[in-house]
Formats: structure tokens, sequence, C-alpha cells
């Protein structure tokens, strides 16, 4: 058997080292990089939608047309980050994976990595999404 030349095995770790530093942040991590924050998701390279994360833990997600829903975030058993919105009952759970990038990428339970959104831009702007009519 013939050794494997530096080079190359540097090479080979190299290419190798994306998929190995993404890693699940733990829901206080999760806390701490998005509150007071709205981030912006790409799915397939293209624009998908955003979310505002406030203190206790409510969201408002928007969809790129422009549909808004409001909902929260919580932990489930198995270290997951949940959502519920108003619109749906049933809890979206996902995992975020850290990228060495500076990227997350957030992956829905059970769904392959190809269906990740990934963050394209984590600011401070609150989402346009007026609040719906309370009536009078």
């Amino acid at each position: 058997m013939r050794p494997i030349p530096a080079l190359c095995l540097t090479l080979l770790c190299a290419a190798a080292t994306p998929a190995l530093a993404q890693r699940v942040v733990s829901a206080d991590e999760f806390a701490q990089m998005v509150t007071g924050k709205t981030l912006h998701f790409d799915r397939d390279g293209s624009a998908f939608g955003a979310e505002q994360y406030f203190e206790d833990k409510r969201v408002i997600w928007a969809f790129e047309n422009g549909q808004c829903q409001r909902g929260i975030w919580f932990e489930n058993r198995t270290g997951e980050i949940c959502f519920v919105y108003d619109s749906s009952p049933d809890p979206q759970c996902w995992s975020f994976l850290e990228g060495g990038d500076g990227t997350f990428r957030a992956r829905l339970s059970d769904d392959p990595a190809a269906s990740d959104l990934v963050t394209r831009e984590i600011g401070t702007d609150p989402l346009d999404c007026p609040l719906p009519d309370l009536g009078v």
C-alpha cells in the first residue's frame, strides 16, 4: 500500500471540513443568536422568507410573498427548536446547524439536507407585518 502524499491528505481533509464543521446549536445558543434579530432565509438559492425573533420567544414569519404568521418557539424533548403559528396548531420542529462560514441552516425534522433553509442575511430591521385588524 502506498502512503498518501501530505498534499492529497490536506486537500481531502479540507474538502470534508464544511460538512464536519456544522453543529446543531442548543436552544440557549439559538436564543442568544436570534433574539432581537431578523433572519432572512434562502432555499435552493432563492429567497424564501424571513423571521423576526422577540425577547419572549415570540416570532413573526414572513414568506417572500408578504404573507405573515405570528407564533412562538420552544425546545422539544429531543432538543429541536419547534414553532407553533397562529395559522396552525401543529408544531414544526427544526434543527439549527451552525456552519463554519458564519451562516446557519434550518433543517425540518426528517427532511433531507437539500431542503435546508440557509441564512442569507441577519439584521435587526423589523418585518413589514402590520397587526391584523382587531375590530372595534
